[in-house]
């Protein structure tokens, strides 16, 4: 039996919501495709987790409709931050995927702002060469878990969308994954580059716990400029995600096709079902 898509509340761009205790939440309707399509508003959404969601948050989400949520946090975010705050009528997937931070026990270091091991870790160019590398690791090791992503949300007897993607910050796994999906929909390129870019916005960043209970993105500049390759979003990170599909499977088309197993038929549905009308 055939599902349709639940209706969400907004029907066209509107004022960013103020939302208390989720962060780098956006609709990524309205971004343009090669054949003079848009992503439609109102059916794919990207945030930070939702562990820190307030009643009025939790509110705001539950009114977007959303069907499904996926949730790309390991075990160990989870132990740090705690479960998604649970929303009616609404199902949790959680799909992990790596996270270039690699443990709680690194998150833990930057939490007692501990100078030395950081600059062990992330000195000397060693945190954009790592996350270069987590980039390049989410579309070599992680074709399972995109190809059941794209899977979910081309389905026909149970559509995913309207869906929420996050994973800690919603930055690095949640935007890897967000591109993946838009490439299927034929998005242009550097429209899938400025809207992860977006994530760079003061409002959006991650809030670090601090080992005394406050919240900040640094203890102290030194700290901040250790963590500035993990915190910011870099056009050459996701540039990396992009010359590894290149490398590995020639295009675009194959790494989808061959990739993911996104049959001609699931990807024609896909954007059907997450574009404007041709």
């Amino acid at each position: 039996m055939t599902q349709e898509v639940r209706q969400s509340t907004p029907t066209g761009p509107g004022p960013e919501p103020d939302l208390a205790g989720v962060r780098n939440f956006r609709d990524v309707g309205g971004l343009p495709t090669t054949d003079g399509r848009r992503v439609r508003h109102g059916v794919l959404f990207r945030s930070g987790h939702l562990a820190h969601a307030t009643a009025k948050d939790a509110d705001f989400l539950e009114g977007l409709g959303l069907n499904t949520i996926f949730d790309f946090r390991n075990p160990d975010d989870v132990a740090l931050e705690g479960q998604d705050v649970a929303l009616r009528g609404t199902r949790n997937l959680s799909m992990p995927l790596n996270d270039p931070a690699d443990n709680a026990g690194f998150w833990q270091t930057v939490r007692d702002g501990d100078v030395p091991s950081l600059q062990a870790v992330l000195g000397e160019g060693r945190g954009e060469a790592r996350m270069v590398a987590a980039y390049r690791k989410l579309i070599l090791e992680r074709t399972e878990e995109h190809s059941r992503m794209l899977d979910l949300l081309s389905a026909s007897d149970g559509p995913a969308v309207p869906a929420l993607l996050h994973c800690a910050a919603g930055k690095d796994r949640a935007g890897t994954s967000i591109a993946i999906i838009l490439l299927a929909l034929g998005v242009q390129r550097s429209a899938i580059e400025a809207d992860y870019l977006e994530s760079n916005a003061r409002h959006r960043r991650y809030k670090v716990v601090r080992g005394d209970g406050s919240t900040g993105t640094a203890i102290d500049p030194q700290v901040s400029e250790l963590l500035s390759p993990l915190f910011e979003a870099r056009v050459e990170y996701l540039r990396a995600a992009f010359d590894t599909i290149e490398e590995r499977w020639g295009s675009v088309d194959r790494y989808l096709a061959e990739g993911l197993g996104l049959t001609p038929e699931r990807r024609a549905a896909l954007r059907e079902r997450l574009l404007t009308p041709a």
